[in-house]
């Protein structure tokens, strides 16, 4: 019996995820065509609504929906991908219990999204990254037990380092996550006795002229007004030199002590695809072809935060989800006419005109520009939340975070702290000093 066809696509994120339902669609009944997905997590994250995962609006487990039951007719290996072996068809994996595995391919999409660029910044990897589900549950726990140890301390210097919570970066995710940290920082204060709010310090600073630059200037400044108004200093026009443990050396010569430092520095392709002997544009994404098919390579595809797929403007497509999920059907159709028709397969460019932005601000606020109309306050905040929520592929979490919702609104954000450990684990190590040569141990 002749072997089917192995189609792998790599990563489970909006890409990886909607090409694979998109494509066992369309090969449905085809025993010739294997369709497997490869993922290091066995679910998928709604990134969006992890902001409010962190502060307590959201159940974390209720961001993400398990891939199994998402692609009942393809493949899924958990695995974390090492490396991919371009002229062999081959791809080197590492199962959970460091087992090796390799994996054959005939057509492979790369879809393994990208990383938070800590290039731009030295010492940025002593600060924290917003990407993923672990770094909002360890955000929360952190932010908890900062607070836990501010309301003990009795240095008043170092009481205010555990108070001095710094966003390095103001596009979109540092916006966002300014909006539900100073709420939950809000909700927190009004629990400790030996705290007061004029005592919290909360700071985002920008190398450009403003913030939100994905949104016009009018919604940029209601974005700016909002946030100042829950006493977030804005820094505009200001670079951070270096980021040390405890401490960000800015421009001029300041330093700020702050025990809490996020950097929302833009996003940077997988290491893994910029490594790979394929041709990349200069920050190291996948150049592809309008089909999205990469250039030099018929058997690969590449899509999301690490391709570069050129637009009609000359330039390429922006790393949004929306786009995303259009890139993955129409890829998912390139792909199986290729499975039909082989060289002789007409492929579609991906064309697509945005349809606008959104940004939630926590707390019934939020900015956006759809279709060209531009919208703020709650209206933008509901539309937000209306367009994610049917985002979620299936109504169990739909249903779920809509009673997360409804509850948030008659209650304050749960301000638990998530612990980790297991029983006969040493207990997690306190907050350090900005002096150690470390950083802080959040347990994961």
């Amino acid at each position: 019996m002749q072997s089917p066809i192995r189609v792998v696509i790599l990563g489970g994120g909006f890409g990886g995820l909607y090409t694979a339902r998109h494509l066992s669609r369309l090969v449905r009944g085809r025993r010739d065509v294997q369709v497997t997905l490869v993922s290091r997590e066995n679910y998928f994250l709604m990134t969006p609504l992890l902001f409010e995962a962190s502060s307590g609006v959201l159940e974390p487990r209720h961001a993400v929906n398990p891939i199994r039951p998402l692609l009942k007719d393809v493949r899924f290996i958990k695995a974390e991908v090492e490396g991919v072996d371009l002229d062999g068809r081959k791809i080197n994996a590492r199962l959970a219990r460091d087992e090796p595995l390799e994996i054959g391919y005939d057509q492979l999409v790369l879809a393994l999204g990208g990383i938070t660029n800590r290039a731009v910044i030295p010492g940025a990897e002593h600060a924290r990254t917003f990407k993923v589900l672990g770094d909002a549950i360890s955000l929360r726990n952190h932010v908890i037990n900062a607070f836990e140890l501010a309301d003990i301390e009795k240095d008043r210097e170092r009481k205010r380092e555990h108070l001095t919570f710094a966003i390095v970066g103001a596009g979109l995710v540092a916006v966002e996550l300014a909006g539900e940290l100073t709420v939950f920082i809000k909700t927190l204060c009004t629990l400790y006795r030996n705290i007061t709010p004029d005592e919290l310090r909360i700071e985002m600073i920008e190398a450009g002229p403003r913030i939100a630059p994905e949104f016009e200037e009018p919604l940029a400044d209601y974005a700016r007004r909002t946030l100042e108004a829950r006493h977030l200093r804005i820094r505009v026009n200001t670079r951070v030199e270096r980021i040390a443990p405890g401490h960000v050396h800015l421009s001029g010569g300041e330093t700020i002590a702050a025990r809490t430092i996020v950097v929302a520095t833009g996003v940077a392709p997988s290491p893994l695809v910029a490594s790979l002997p394929i041709e990349h544009d200069k920050k190291g994404r996948v150049l592809a072809e309008p089909t999205m098919r990469s250039r030099g390579r018929n058997e690969v595809w590449a899509l999301g935060d690490c391709a570069a797929i050129p637009n009609r403007a000359g330039g390429t497509y922006p790393s949004l989800a929306q786009h995303a999920l259009r890139e993955a059907k129409c890829l998912a159709r390139n792909i199986d006419a290729v499975l039909r028709d082989g060289d002789a397969a007409k492929l579609e460019p991906f064309v697509y005109r945005s349809k606008g932005s959104l940004a939630a601000l926590g707390h019934f606020k939020g900015i956006g520009n759809v279709n060209g109309l531009r919208i703020h306050g709650f209206i933008a905040w509901w539309v937000w939340r209306t367009y994610y929520l049917f985002q979620m592929p299936h109504w169990n979490r739909r249903l779920r975070v809509m009673l997360d919702w409804t509850i948030d609104l008659f209650f304050h954000n749960d301000v638990v702290e998530l612990d980790l450990s297991v029983e006969g684990s040493p207990p997690a190590k306190p907050l350090m000093s900005p002096s150690d040569h470390s950083t802080p141990h959040v347990p994961r």
